[in-house]
């Protein structure tokens, strides 16, 4: 199977493995398959080989799984997202469960209590809270659209058509067109079409990804749940025609509550570095979790699914078992939603961040929740909590650590161990780095309770909340 285009027939998929992948075995080697799930037959077209083990895509389905259900997006299978709508939602936190289990006790290699069963989202669509959408002048067309296309003459001479949708995976200049997309609430549909028919019919110029020319880039929409809505256009270049397209905006969608635009003349989409302006309504939007506010600017980070955010720092609080007593450190704290989240059930909140746009972020949400003992920092934890920072502000008793994806430096794992909290609470994003810094903790911190969150249905992503306390003091 190490030869190049090999087909496999009749393989049959027997489990679900970490980041989504189906997995068959033929031959003794384990393969890994895109887009199937348990219990289909399948025909695959082998993409990467190796001795034990292979990657593959399916070429055709020849016998669905008895449990395989409709996709209900039209882009299912070729804008990357949602990719498990063809899998039922009770099997999806099911696999889910599977994989934090499995990273923990393979990867970690330490000994963990049951798993507490995963918190579901009640809404499978409609649950996100922010879009990003991709203008493009190269519209990217499906396989199933040129499959009669017989030679490359035929394909480079078909008209060009525009696009406003999302990235195709793995193809940097291919945006694909999106008619409808389920996973926000309306009137994101309306808007984005809205937007689209109107810079089509006042030929108002899309981007050249790959030649860096055109005037509209990207768009960002948020709906929270208070009904405001923020609307972000990012454009090239200052324009007489951006004043047209945000006037339009403004009139056709009056519940929009801030409408503004940033110019980006850079190669790439990020906005950070750059300053948006406000064209209409507030210079912000405000999320409520609980009885607590948070404001959210066009550069903020919040959680994507308010309501599993919520259910997230319930789990997060619960898990940090608060008197009023305790001295919490939030690290990685963000925009202190969590430690905001844990103060009235503490005694002190310190939050550390290194993103410095975040701090000021939380020192406005804690005031505007009239929050008097949340303190926040901006820098490297390491840099920060010395012995100084310790006279000054105490121990903590409590430490609560959200790292990003690729988990906690050795440094900051070495500095938790030096602070000797009783307990850590360890929210993750990914369960795999997790278990690789749970086995550094082991020695001095033993798991104590587990609690996989599903924040993303339709996807194999899962978050999880670890519970740690110090092995000297349980």
């Amino acid at each position: 199977m190490r030869r190049k285009n090999v087909f496999l027939k009749n393989i049959e998929i027997i489990d679900v493995a970490a980041e989504g992948n189906a997995i068959a075995k033929s031959e003794g080697k384990v393969i890994f398959v895109e887009g199937a799930i348990p219990g289909d037959i399948v025909d695959i077209q082998l993409l990467k080989s190796k001795k034990d083990w292979a990657t593959a895509k399916v070429t055709q389905l020849v016998q669905p799984a008895a449990i395989r259900v409709d996709a209900f997006c039209q882009h299912f299978g070729t804008c990357g997202g949602c990719k498990w709508q063809m899998l039922p939602y009770a099997q999806q936190l099911q696999y889910k469960q599977n994989e934090v289990k499995q990273n923990l006790i393979r990867l970690g290699k330490i000994n963990i209590p049951e798993l507490q069963p995963i918190i579901g989202s009640a809404a499978t669509t409609h649950y996100r809270n922010k879009l990003e959408f991709t203008f493009s002048n190269k519209r990217y067309r499906t396989p199933s659209e040129i499959a009669h296309i017989q030679t490359k003459e035929e394909l480079y001479n078909l008209p060009q058509e525009v696009a406003l949708g999302f990235h195709v995976p793995k193809l940097f200049d291919k945006v694909l067109d999106i008619a409808t997309c389920y996973l926000m609430q309306e009137p994101t549909n309306a808007i984005r079409n809205g937007i689209k028919a109107f810079a089509l019919a006042n030929d108002i110029p899309f981007y050249d990804i790959r030649n860096r020319n055109g005037l509209l880039r990207n768009i960002i929409i948020r709906i929270v749940n208070t009904g405001e809505i923020m609307v972000n256009l990012i454009v090239a270049f200052e324009s007489e025609l951006n004043e047209l397209l945000l006037n339009y905006i403004k009139t056709s969608f009056p519940q929009i509550t801030c409408l503004m635009y940033t110019i980006n003349n850079k190669a790439n989409d990020s906005i950070f570095d750059l300053t948006p302006q406000l064209y209409h309504g507030n210079p912000y939007i405000i999320e409520k979790l609980e009885n607590y506010s948070f404001k959210i600017g066009p550069k903020s980070f919040f959680q994507t699914n308010t309501a599993q955010a919520e259910n997230l720092y319930q789990v997060t609080r619960a898990f940090a078992e608060l008197t009023g007593n305790e001295t919490v450190y939030d690290l990685y704290c963000g925009t202190g939603s969590i430690g905001i989240f844990c103060s009235e059930k503490a005694k002190k909140i310190i939050g550390v961040e290194l993103i410095a746009e975040a701090i000021e972020d939380a020192k406005i949400n804690a005031e505007l929740n009239q929050i008097q003992h949340a303190h926040f920092f901006a820098g490297d934890v390491i840099d920060i909590c010395d012995a100084a920072f310790f006279e000054q502000h105490g121990k903590p008793d409590v430490i609560i650590t959200d790292p990003p994806r690729a988990g906690m430096h050795q440094a900051l794992i070495d500095k938790i161990i030096e602070m000797q909290a009783p307990t850590v609470v360890y929210v993750s994003c990914n369960s795999a780095t997790q278990a690789r810094d749970l086995a550094l903790l082991d020695a001095h911190y033993m798991v104590t309770k587990v609690q996989p969150v599903d924040m993303f249905p339709h996807t194999a992503h899962i978050e999880n909340v670890v519970q740690l306390k110090l092995r000297n003091h349980v």
